[in-house]
């Protein structure tokens, strides 16, 4: 005859270890990974607070996306202590050596008095909606709260611009601002997918607007049908969490990035030219700035905008949609962002290249954190032609 399940159980018990609720509520939460394997509906019943959510039945599949195997405990509950046990003992087959099982589980806990909370649930429409999401460890409910929460500002409605909002969008982040003077033009539709052929002549803005309502309706967007200039750049800016740079110029790059460190806003660059692409991660609180790497504008015969060079369509799509992925981890705090790192790309060859730069001590806008730039207009050689 075969084993029987409590059969498992104890040879599971042999195996691993078990720690009281007692023992775990004197480990420094910092110092582990709390992993809760019930399932959905047990979580109605509360949760340990910082816990990852990963169900008993996708563990052995998802557990790397939370930590490849490591020394730091993993700590795994269930609600009376049987499952987690089973769980441990797979864990440490799969290399996670110091894999422990709550003994009692998650009513022991609570009985101990080990705090614990109810995870707030979301809008049955918005858990349909996010399921994906809400699915990965790393995000979860919680994580999708915060790009419901989330603020981002979209400098340009153009080839990068369309899509970063589209997929910031379909993410679910809470509100989204545009900003943009120009209108709809027909050649634009070969790369700027917000937009169609029934709205050329309107507003790029509104355009985008009414695309991103369309593909949801939970996303607010404030819409700036303007340029962003040294007069506007400050208030337009304030107020959100992260910018996205579309910009195709130089002058609105320097201008968007002046303006990020006086207001400590971080900025996820993005640049296109012909086949070639690039995109980082420019966060005042943590690391370089966009001057830092690059101090002085090309001279403009060496840098055409599309209009001259061309464009391949697709390409503002996947240098759009990197930044787009780099927002989203900053806001939920998931990931190696790309602060310090330029990632570059050439589609007709397909070779992704990450290189890596830091503070430049001689920086013109960063060097002196005392001392910020001035918010000025830039000319085509990002030279001062004016101050706010």
């Amino acid at each position: 005859m075969g084993a029987s399940y409590m059969d498992l159980v104890i040879e599971a018990r042999r195996r691993i270890r078990e720690i009281s609720a007692d023992q775990l509520a004197s480990l420094d939460p910092s110092q582990i990974i709390l992993i809760d394997v019930r399932e959905d509906p047990e979580l109605e019943q509360g949760k340990i607070p910082g816990a990852y959510h990963i169900p008993r039945g996708v563990l052995e599949g998802s557990i790397h996306m939370v930590s490849p195997p490591t020394d730091r405990p993993l700590v795994i509950y269930c609600a009376s202590g049987v499952r987690s046990v089973l769980a441990a003992s797979t864990l440490q087959t799969m290399g996670y050596t110091t894999a422990y099982s709550l003994a009692g589980g998650f009513q022991e806990w609570k009985a101990r008095g080990g705090p614990w909370e109810l995870p707030s649930r979301m809008p049955d429409d918005q858990m349909k909606r996010y399921d994906r999401h809400i699915r990965l460890p790393e995000v979860g409910e919680a994580g999708q709260r915060k790009l419901l929460d989330s603020r981002v500002m979209i400098v340009g409605a153009g080839g990068l611009g369309s899509p970063a909002g589209l997929y910031l969008a379909a993410a679910g982040v809470g509100t989204l601002g545009l900003v943009d003077h120009d209108r709809v033009d027909v050649s634009n539709l070969q790369r700027q997918v917000l937009h169609s052929t029934r709205t050329v002549g309107n507003s790029k803005v509104e355009s985008a607007r009414d695309t991103i309502r369309a593909l949801n309706p939970d996303v607010s967007v404030e819409t700036h049908d303007q340029r962003l200039s040294a007069s506007n750049a400050l208030d337009l800016l304030d107020g959100y969490d992260i910018v996205i740079d579309g910009a195709d110029n130089f002058p609105t790059r320097y201008l968007v990035n002046d303006a990020s460190i006086h207001l400590g806003i971080p900025v996820v660059h993005g640049s296109v030219f012909r086949f070639e692409g690039q995109v980082s991660l420019f966060d005042p609180a943590d690391g370089p700035c966009y001057r830092c790497l690059f101090p002085e504008p090309p001279a403009p015969e060496l840098a055409p905008n599309c209009e001259e060079a061309g464009v391949l369509g697709v390409l503002p799509g996947v240098v759009g949609t990197l930044q787009a992925a780099e927002a989203i981890k900053w806001l939920v705090g998931i990931g190696d962002s790309l602060v310090g790192r330029l990632l570059t790309l050439d589609v007709l060859t397909q070779r992704f290249r990450i290189l890596r730069f830091g503070k430049n001590s001689d920086c013109p806008a960063c060097a002196d954190p005392a001392t910020p730039p001035p918010i000025v207009d830039y000319d085509q050689a990002c030279r001062a032609v004016g101050a706010h």
